[in-house]
């Protein structure tokens, strides 16, 4: 006999064959080699033990052609036929159906390689070794791109995390998902906390908690200590539970540090040494960390511009309003949701020498920049009013300052000069929302003429006068409560005009009740002023 063939590692291969003495001779062989062997005489036994759910699938199947209740042939095909046992290889033998048509049909109806039989025991060991390997190879690379697709999905579900609530289900979750294993991560929030977020599998939810202070430094010197990059370390479980006495993960871990600028926390990934079978799985984990923490600081850095750009923009806002007899005023401003861009919106109110002017507008656009343009409108606006200048005129000097020092920058504005000597209204408005006058005889009404935008270039037409009398009020507002971007904005507005008429008569609660109504979920700013003349 040759020597001994022995495959690059052991399998259990599953021997189908009516004959006693041959599955004897082959489970013999076999197992001389170093593989486990299961010996079933009929093709419905070697099926039935395939579909167990009891026990896990072989990693080959050798049958006989010539079987008692079916062909060898049609066992393959029932096999390369089911999404179970699709990728199982099969090697068929045959003392009778030895013919290049027998070896064609046999490969044709599924079989992996065709053997004659007497068969010598070197070829057919040989024959399982180069069966297994190649099917081990299709194997991990199918493996592989099922974990890549994982990878791609996780990485798209960090960098679309709009909260850090979101991130850390992302993150892992993506890590649960790419090694089909349960995960852990520990990074900071925005509060400088640190949290500690787990998940037992993809199919279930990720749980949150605060972990004690220093952790996340505890971790990094493990091997990354203050460096960037992406390190990954093994961590006997002792220490591990010593430094995370509540995490769930088993055995012995593997921790993905990485950190994308020094001086900033990093983010740790965690899953059991074991879910990480080759490098390929390492390099995933790697790419993964790494994906996450440039996912972290860029929602860091989001976070922190726009908390400086809501506390600039509050900045430029009036704290209060005054006092004017014969007019009650009532405010709100909102800023846009959590994830929005900082916004130009703002308001104002102002006693003049010849009354009281209200103002309401916004810088087209979304940034930082918006919001200081904003400031620096708003400071003008009140300097040309205090001056004394009517609202046409204050509306050209704006017109001169943006083109002058913001060229190319456009604001929306309107100005209503309430004179309470003779009870009117003087309107200016550059090309903002109309505003809605509810006269106690006539009703509610949008005055619409209007002028160009500032920042055009363009002359600004005198303002529109209209009464006042006793009763009447006034609403000033800005886009972002009464746009939809699904519905024409006269709809709106005429749902608006009518909450206004429905609505309660005291000032602070009518914006209550307007907010309650038009203003959830809005990406844009929000501005309101109310007026009542009595």
């Amino acid at each position: 006999m040759p020597d001994k063939v022995q495959a690059p590692s052991p399998a259990t291969v599953l021997v189908i064959d009516d004959n006693e003495t041959n599955r004897y001779v082959l489970t013999s062989w076999l197992r001389r080699a170093g593989h486990t062997v299961i010996g079933v005489a009929t093709g419905e036994q070697g099926l039935a033990r395939l579909n167990s759910t009891e026990s896990a699938l072989p990693d080959l199947a050798i049958i006989d052609v010539l079987l008692p209740d079916m062909s060898g042939f049609e066992v393959s095909e029932r096999l390369k036929g089911d999404p179970r046992t699709v990728h199982l290889p099969v090697i068929q033998i045959s003392a009778a159906a030895t013919s290049a048509d027998d070896h064609a049909e046999g490969l044709r109806r599924g079989a992996d390689a065709y053997l004659d039989q007497p068969i010598d025991p070197g070829e057919l060991l040989a024959t399982v070794t180069a069966t297994l390997r190649y099917a081990r190879a299709r194997q991990r690379a199918e493996r592989l791109a099922r974990r890549l697709i994982a990878l791609n999905a996780a990485t798209l579900d960090v960098y679309s995390a709009v909260g850090f609530h979101s991130f850390a289900s992302a993150a892992t979750g993506g890590a649960a998902g790419v090694l089909d294993s349960p995960a852990s991560a520990v990074f900071l929030s925005p509060q400088a906390q640190a949290v500690h977020s787990m998940i037992d599998d993809p199919r279930t939810p990720v749980r949150t908690h605060p972990a004690h202070a220093g952790l996340l430094d505890q971790l990094a010197a493990q091997g990354l200590n203050q460096d960037t990059g992406v390190a990954v370390v093994r961590i006997p479980h002792d220490r591990w539970r010593a430094l995370l006495p509540g995490d769930h993960l088993p055995g012995e871990i593997a921790l993905a540090v990485a950190r994308t600028k020094r001086g900033r926390p990093p983010v740790c990934l965690a899953v059991p040494a074991a879910a990480l079978g080759s490098a390929d799985d390492e390099q995933l984990f790697q790419q993964l960390a790494n994906a996450s923490a440039l996912a972290l600081e860029a929602l860091r850095t989001y976070n922190e511009e726009r908390a400086l750009g809501l506390a600039l923009q509050r900045s430029f806002l009036p704290k209060e309003l005054p006092t004017v007899p014969g007019v009650e005023l009532a405010f709100r401003y909102v800023p846009a949701s959590e994830h929005a861009e900082i916004g130009g919106d703002f308001y104002e109110a102002v006693r003049t020498v010849d009354g009281l002017l209200l103002a309401i507008g916004d810088v087209v656009g979304h940034s930082v920049t918006a919001a200081t343009v904003m400031g620096e409108v708003r400071h003008a606006l009140r300097a040309y009013a205090i001056e004394g200048h009517p609202p046409h005129r204050i509306l050209e000097r704006l017109e001169t300052l943006l083109c002058q020092s913001q060229p190319g920058v456009t604001v929306t504005l309107c100005l209503v000069l309430v004179t309470p000597h003779d009870r009117r209204l003087h309107i200016a408005n550059a090309g903002h929302i109309p505003p809605l006058v509810i006269d106690p005889q006539h009703g509610p009404r949008f005055h619409h003429p209007h002028g160009p935008l500032l920042g055009l270039g363009l002359p600004h037409p005198p303002p529109t006068v209209l009464p006042a009398p006793p009763g009447t009020r006034l609403l000033l507002v800005t886009d972002g409560l009464v746009e939809v971007r699904t519905a024409h904005l006269d709809a709106t507005l005429g749902e608006f005009s009518d909450a206004v008429m429905e609505g309660p008569a005291d000032l602070e609660e009518l914006c209550e009740v307007l907010l309650a109504r038009f203003g959830h979920n809005k990406d844009d700013d929000i501005a309101l002023i109310a007026a009542l003349f009595s």
